[in-house]
């Protein structure tokens, strides 16, 4: 039974059942999801009945200020379906023995915690005489309560049949599948052909030790030097965490590679999708890339040696170069690229997905597997239902707040041109 009066479980042990949530391994290292999860404890333990509003976790939990627009800033839906995620993990691994089971139900910000059914006795355990007293109401029921039993029997099992049915026909019948149709058009090319496509997510090439300092390999004076290739940002991690959720419901498998483990043999014969980078996706430097919108590093001026987005054609009030947040000044914006193009054979596709950061990495990923933001790119495309998408290349500003990409907007688009 769920409460959140936690009249089966004392408020003490579920208080501990939050502790423990919070020093797990499933929530090792994540600040953000640690806090909201104190706090949504408190509230349904001290406040219960009383519900949780959006606006109340965002100006208490993530430092909002009074003028928070949900409509504008997703942060407080975004970790909430996060929490929600890290719970199911971690009932299923270390906590699958626990007493008490906290969960977030979906729609809700009001936690509720359930204490596991305890197994309830076998029946050939009960006792001969429990049995003859179960029997007795039967034995001595009329006749025509038995015939009501019979009939009432028989339409529960004619019910089930039906169900049954209904079941094996909609499992054969694909139309029954609720596929967003933003999802249908949008990875149409990437669903429709017999091999599941290639994630490709960046892991780019490292000098040093972790404890002491590490930087990107130079090749000028690291030629040497031992080169880690083992590290990836916390945005590829959460972005192919996304698209497998997304595959998930277009009934596709995806396969996962480390950029540094990637050929040109898999690049030549699979669809491929491209997470982070030609900074730290090296394999994007071997293969055609976007043409409208490249990455590269500033050559003069204050901001020498920071990753830019590069505006080939720039059209009317769009600038040369889209710059994030200096490298030495806290990440507060960033500047993505999604990239639709053609493969190194023309019949697969390409997509590339990829910040001047691991923040904006993330967001492009995020951008491409929620409904409301596909809506938005294809209707810009123009492409409508059954519509064909065609190759584009588009550069999306990205805010973030605390390590974590709270707003994204679409500033430049193209489209190949005939």
């Amino acid at each position: 039974m769920a409460v959140t009066r936690v009249q089966l479980a004392g408020r003490e042990q579920c208080f501990q059942e939050i502790e423990r949530l919070v020093n797990s391994h499933i929530l090792h290292g994540s600040e953000s999801l640690c806090k909201l999860l104190r706090y949504l404890g408190e509230q349904a333990l001290d406040h219960p009945g009383s519900s949780v509003k959006e606006y109340q976790i965002a100006t208490e939990v993530f430092g909002r200020p009074a003028n928070f627009d949900p409509q504008l800033d997703s942060t407080v839906r975004v970790q909430a379906g996060r929490l929600r995620l890290k719970l199911g993990e971690f009932y299923n691994s270390e906590g699958a023995e626990d007493p008490v089971v906290v969960e977030l139900p979906k729609g809700s910000y009001a936690l509720s915690f359930h204490l596991r059914t305890p197994i309830t006795q076998h029946p050939q355990s009960q006792s001969q005489d429990q049995l003859q007293i179960a029997q007795e109401p039967v034995q001595a029921a009329p006749r025509k309560s038995r015939v009501a039993v019979l009939v009432l029997s028989l339409l529960l099992v004619a019910a089930l049949g039906v169900i049954t049915l209904l079941l094996v026909q909609t499992r054969m019948d694909p139309t029954h599948e609720q596929i967003p149709e933003a999802y249908q058009i949008f990875w149409k090319s990437f669903v429709s052909g017999s091999e599941e496509p290639w994630v490709i997510f960046s892991n780019g090439a490292f000098v040093g030790r972790p404890e002491t300092g590490m930087r990107y390999f130079n090749s000028s004076h690291d030629a040497s030097t031992q080169i880690l290739d083992h590290y990836t940002g916390v945005g590829e991690v959460l972005a192919v965490h996304e698209l497998d959720r997304v595959f998930a419901v277009l009934k596709k498998d995806i396969r996962v590679k480390r950029g540094t483990l990637f050929s040109l043999d898999d690049a030549k014969n699979n669809d491929l999708i491209f997470v982070g980078s030609p900074a730290e996706n090296l394999t994007l430097l071997e293969i055609p890339g976007t043409q409208q919108f490249v990455f590269q590093r500033v050559t003069s001026g204050p901001r020498t040696g920071d990753l830019a987005v590069a505006n080939v054609h720039p059209q009317a009030d769009e600038p040369k170069l889209f710059l994030g947040s200096p490298s030495n000044e806290p990440l507060t914006e960033d500047y993505a690229v999604v990239g639709l193009i053609h493969g190194i054979d023309p019949t697969h596709s390409v997509l590339i997905l990829a910040g001047t950061t691991t923040m904006g990495t993330q967001a492009a990923v995020e951008y491409v597997c929620r409904q409301d933001s596909l809506k938005e790119l294809l209707l810009r495309l123009s492409v409508s239902k059954g519509g064909e998408l065609k190759p584009f290349e588009a550069v999306l500003h990205v805010k973030v707040v605390r390590g974590v990409p709270v707003k994204t907007d679409l500033v430049a688009l193209r489209t190949e041109t005939p």
